[in-house]
């Protein structure tokens, strides 16, 4: 019985911890490119990923050199009629930077989920970042295909106030729910009058609803890519 207790305790802390730690990809949430980008990188632009280049000018710097938290801008292709974006979340070299997106690769079989720190690389005869390849899961590596880019999104001190508040709120919108998973696995195992072994049964009925609520800890409106 104390077992069966720990176990569900266990996984719901584990469930926590990857609901709210930073690393690898998020698979329990759905999120487009644009309000994921928009909301950790604070460049207020709207629409499609194909259009934020164009808006991007007169509003924002931009430029073909890689910096820590502008967005890169992915022209489209028969494939990704829509573009994508993503933002730089570390440079590495000149031709090799790290980025957080979301909607890229399949995890676990389905999309749009983040992923957080991936390679993309700058394979352009120039070294302008015109062309590049990005990591992708499925394959553990860099993908088979290279994808032309407009350049780079510089943020404003305005945006990187409003990212820090993004990552903020993504960040206590996770904590939140984690909590009230927590208030409600307490609340799942307190001795009542039907004795222990029923509440160990409740506690395990009511795994499915904890993980749903952790499932939706980073959840934000997503609006439309």
């Amino acid at each position: 019985m104390r077992k069966r207790t720990r176990t569900l305790v266990g996984s719901l802390a584990a469930a926590v911890f990857f609901a709210v730690a930073p690393a690898g990809a998020i698979a329990e949430t759905y999120w487009q490119c644009v309000p994921f980008a928009r909301l950790i990188s604070g460049i207020q632009i709207f629409g499609d990923a194909r259009t934020w280049w164009s808006q991007a000018v007169g509003k924002y710097e931009t430029g073909v050199v890689p910096r820590a938290g502008a967005v890169l801008c992915f022209k489209p292709t028969s494939r990704m009629r829509l573009g994508h974006v993503a933002v730089v979340s570390q440079v590495l070299t000149d031709r090799v930077v790290q980025i957080t997106h979301a909607n890229w690769s399949p995890i676990e079989g389905s999309r749009g989920k983040v992923e957080k720190d991936v390679t993309v690389i700058d394979v352009s005869a120039n070294g302008d970042w015109s062309q590049v390849k990005v990591w992708y899961d499925p394959n553990r590596d860099l993908g088979g295909s290279t994808y032309s880019v407009h350049g780079f999104i510089y943020p404003d001190a305005t945006s990187r106030m409003l990212a820090a508040s993004g990552v903020t709120r993504f960040q206590n919108g996770a904590i939140a729910v984690a909590q009230q998973a927590a208030q409600q696995m307490a609340s799942a195992v307190r001795p009542n009058s039907q004795g222990p072994m029923s509440v160990l049964s409740q506690a395990a009925d009511s795994t499915d609803r904890i993980a749903a609520l952790i499932a939706a800890a980073t959840r934000q409106d997503n609006g439309s890519n």
